[in-house]
């Protein structure tokens, strides 16, 4: 997990919002698609869609252009139709990246142990 962020957040729904929250994903997906420094960024939802997880993955430099430029706007749609109940942050983060996810509710958490292939 050198150099890298990993992070799952935790966000609950109302179900009849969402095609809506859905069809702002598929703009948000596009638009992450195009930074360099992210190398995953899924969404998943329970059945009953009331529950979505978004995991994502960054080169570390990565994680604050796609929170401050790619995100941002769509930021205030995203939090009317989303809430975020929990956010995981595991890796080595640095201030400024602690700085804007602290925002979220963020729970840091460093490896002490492990591997990735």
């Amino acid at each position: 997990m050198q150099d890298e962020i990993y992070s799952i957040y935790h966000l609950t729904i109302d179900p009849a919002n969402f095609d809506a929250f859905k069809s702002l994903v598929d703009m948000i997906v596009e638009a992450t698609s195009k930074e360099e420094d992210t190398t995953t960024y899924e969404y998943v939802v329970n059945a009953d869609r009331t529950v979505v997880h978004i995991v994502e993955r960054y080169r570390t430099s990565g994680l604050l252009p796609h929170v401050q430029q790619t995100f941002s706007p769509f930021a205030e749609r995203f939090l009317a139709l989303a809430k975020i109940d929990r956010l995981f942050v595991y890796g080595e983060t640095t201030p400024e990246i602690r700085a804007v996810l602290d925002g979220f509710g963020a729970e840091y958490l460093t490896p002490f142990a492990g591997f990735t292939r």
